[in-house]
């Protein structure tokens, strides 16, 4: 097993990647926070970073044929200015600490972002480029953690976008944020031939859940489900938050 994993633990990783894509292609995100998410409970969470990121990016190729006619390419533009700035900060904050510390960072992270999607609030004004480029730079800073998606997500709730462009212009962005950060990864020694038999057995199964949430095979609406994957990934970061106090 890639990174000596359990029988157990690859079975666990494997359901969750599976969950978390189906989460990604219902709602439009929440893929790599849900299973890094997951994967901090039961492994090093740093370890599966660039297997998730491979991962969200070859779905977002996947689904960015069917979604072209709704991306607000001005927005991705700005955002990805500013993750050329954040993105390698955070590949080297990630590739330099701990274990411990990388999964309490990452829980305490995802929790307040789940707390700012769940609040509802609102801009009152239009928002113009140079928010969504800080937005761009803080969305790269967390993606060295695999979890830049949240913060963008956060910044278009707030935001009068309809559904279809709201999930294209993620599915843009994703991709260009996962194209930047891979080499930076792999220059910091984050990809190793254990993160490419991971990524083998992973992407099957992120195509096949990306594929079957892109279906609409709930009868939920998209912002109800939403609501409960937020919910998910907060009792997800909460455990993963005990774990590494403990």
């Amino acid at each position: 097993m890639p990174f000596d994993l359990s029988p157990g633990t690859a079975l666990f990783l494997a359901a969750a990647i599976l969950a978390a894509a189906f989460v990604r292609g219902y709602s439009g995100f929440g893929f790599a926070a849900l299973a890094i998410s997951a994967a901090g409970l039961v492994t090093n969470p740093v370890l599966v970073v660039p297997v998730v990121l491979l991962c969200e990016g070859l779905i977002a190729l996947q689904q960015a044929h069917g979604v072209r006619g709704h991306i607000d390419w001005r927005r991705v533009g700005a955002l990805a200015a500013g993750a050329a700035i954040g993105v390698p900060l955070g590949v080297h904050v990630l590739a330099n600490v701990g274990v411990d510390t990388a999964r309490a960072f990452i829980a305490l992270y995802i929790l307040a972002m789940c707390a700012v999607l769940l609040t509802g609030w609102r801009f009152v004004r239009p928002v113009g480029a140079a928010p969504h480029v800080g937005v761009g730079i803080f969305s790269g800073i967390a993606n060295g953690a695999a979890v830049g998606g949240l913060p963008v997500a956060a910044f278009f709730a707030a935001q009068p976008i309809s559904a279809a462009t709201f999930r294209a212009t993620l599915i843009a962005y994703f991709l260009l944020l996962d194209l930047w950060s891979m080499p930076l990864m792999w220059q910091a020694g984050m990809i190793s031939g254990d993160t490419l038999r991971a990524l083998a057995w992973s992407l099957p199964l992120a195509m096949l859940g990306s594929w079957l949430g892109g279906r609409h095979f709930l009868r939920a609406e998209p912002k109800d489900f939403r609501r409960f994957a937020i919910g998910l990934l907060a009792v997800l970061s909460l455990a993963g938050l005990a774990k590494s106090v403990i």
